[in-house]
């Protein structure tokens, strides 16, 4: 089975900055999409950011230039650099990709279960 586990939420006031991580772990023989989404109270789920399978990088137009997301693949690891936080990033962070497990499967979606931002105004 394949696990994602996000750590690196919490409280901060506007203007500050959070760094998350996401690492995927379990049996993986590749890991294509991977990256971030964000749901907060009463809101659809949103992406935020996220790697494609060419290793492009996506932004949610309300991150951009204030968000940067990075990647270690030798550790099966995300990252989500938060920067100017405003009180509107308030959301459940949640992790996804999208991964093999062996050479002869299909690829599948995983997620992970979520860490909160809070930002006090």
């Amino acid at each position: 089975q394949v696990q994602l586990v996000e750590s690196g939420g919490g409280l901060v006031q506007a203007g500050g900055s959070l760094r998350l991580s996401c690492a995927a772990s379990g049996r993986i023989f590749s890991i294509y999409k991977m990256g971030w989404y964000r749901q907060a109270p009463g809101k659809q789920r949103e992406l935020v950011a996220r790697f494609t399978s060419d290793a492009i990088t996506n932004y949610a137009d309300s991150v951009k230039d204030r968000f940067t997301i990075s990647r270690d693949n030798a550790k099966n690891t995300v990252y989500l650099q938060m920067n100017s936080l405003k009180p509107e990033d308030t959301a459940v962070y949640i992790c996804y990709a999208e991964i093999r497990q062996w050479s002869g499967a299909d690829r599948r979606d995983y997620w992970g279960q979520g860490t909160q931002v809070t930002v006090s105004s």
